[in-house]
């Protein structure tokens, strides 16, 4: 049965009878099936649905991690009744630090796969649907940690989902870098799987030292680094390198420098198209770039400056060698940003408008404007 059309007449986008629920297991194979056109990828439509059915299977998703949902009317019967628009949401730990410079863990949810048929859109479905969000995830999870935040990442611009409640940052932004063969600083090691837990695990206790140590005055949220954060991304590089070339990356990121002064990157290969037809749309994206000292002094940031470099020519190396077209690197901070420059690298900085335009929607304890709220390493690894 073709559950997105129907013979009686659609109802209005205010209509009390809509409710946002969760899909059954029918209604979600139509979901990705009208979704495939969009974010299939390099994937044929069998894998595709094999796919979803495995990152619902990973450990963000798993233990209630991720929620499916349709906006629909209570008229009909599940199964029979309309999906008018359909998203997902991940639960996310994040820390904030508040204007009082109090530290505390909470939760943040994702959302992710926004979608109206095709034959259902411009009739106000979408944002009725994240009216509706905007209604349950405040109550969604309580104890023990609150939820305090929604984040989204927009591919349609800035505009929409600020009316509907989930501001745009004001910068959106990345560093490219070119892929590129050659000699390779032995600083550098190549980080493998069974580095990733021990890795994670450092990473989220110094981003839990960064955000206690940080001024008042502002309300600042990080989304923890984790590893069920950096296993989805991982999981789904693997589950499409497996489809398409019958073989998984080998490196998970690169390592350079001595505890204390170390710097990493945690990367994953993504194909939009299949590299035999569409060469031109693939990315290596830096997940996470980890740096152990924020505020070195001058012999030590020299130091870091190559050890940075190192990391990044083993980036580039390995886009070179699975044949990506470029290395997108998210938000580096100022001190990285000085880093690149004195590094001698080439890149180019890409404002970003229209794509992965990163929305937050505020719903903890007190009044935050867009200008009071700074979102500390909006990096790659919060996206999904």
């Amino acid at each position: 049965m073709d559950l997105t059309a129907s013979t009686h007449p659609l109802p209005d986008s205010q209509s009390y009878s809509l409710v946002l629920v969760n899909p059954t297991n029918e209604e979600l194979e139509i979901i990705y099936k009208l979704s495939f056109a969009e974010w299939g990828d390099a994937l044929t439509l069998p894998q595709y649905l094999e796919e979803a059915h495995f990152l619902a299977q990973v450990p963000l998703a798993k233990n209630g991690g991720m929620a499916s949902w349709i906006l629909t009317t209570t008229d009909w019967l599940p199964n029979h009744r309309p999906i008018l628009a359909s998203c997902e949401t991940f639960r996310k730990r994040a820390f904030v630090s508040n204007k009082e410079g109090q530290m505390s863990e909470n939760v943040v949810y994702g959302i992710a796969s926004v979608f109206v048929n095709p034959d259902y859109r411009r009739r106000g479905y979408g944002a009725r649907l994240m009216n509706e969000l905007a209604n349950i995830l405040p109550k969604m999870h309580r104890a023990p940690l609150p939820s305090v935040a929604s984040i989204l990442y927009s591919d349609i611009g800035k505009e929409y989902y600020t009316k509907v409640g989930w501001p745009a940052f004001p910068t959106n932004y990345h560093i490219e870098f070119d892929p590129k063969t050659g000699p390779v600083s032995t600083h550098a090691r190549v980080v493998r799987t069974e580095d990733l837990p021990q890795l994670c695990r450092d990473d989220e206790a110094m981003s839990q030292k960064l955000m206690a140590s940080l001024q008042p005055g502002k309300t600042q949220i990080m989304i923890v680094p984790d590893i069920d954060q950096i296993l989805w991304h991982i999981s789904k590089e693997a589950f499409a390198c497996q489809k398409i070339f019958n073989h998984i990356p080998q490196a998970k990121g690169a390592l350079a420098g001595e505890y204390g002064c170390r710097i990493w990157v945690l990367w994953a290969h993504r194909y939009y198209g299949h590299p035999c037809s569409s060469p031109e749309d693939s990315t290596l994206y830096i997940l996470r770039l980890a740096i152990e000292d924020h505020n070195p002094n001058p012999e030590r940031f020299k130091s870091q400056v190559q050890y940075l470099k190192a990391v990044l020519q083993v980036a580039q190396a390995e886009a070179a060698y699975w044949s990506l077209r470029t290395v997108k690197l998210w938000h580096p901070t100022s001190l990285v940003q000085k880093m690149i420059e004195q590094s001698g690298l080439e890149y180019r900085q890409v404002d970003r408008e229209e794509d992965n335009v990163a929305s937050l929607r505020w719903f903890g304890d007190g009044a935050v404007t867009e200008n009071d709220l700074e979102w500390v390493a909006c990096e790659k690894y919060a996206w999904v």
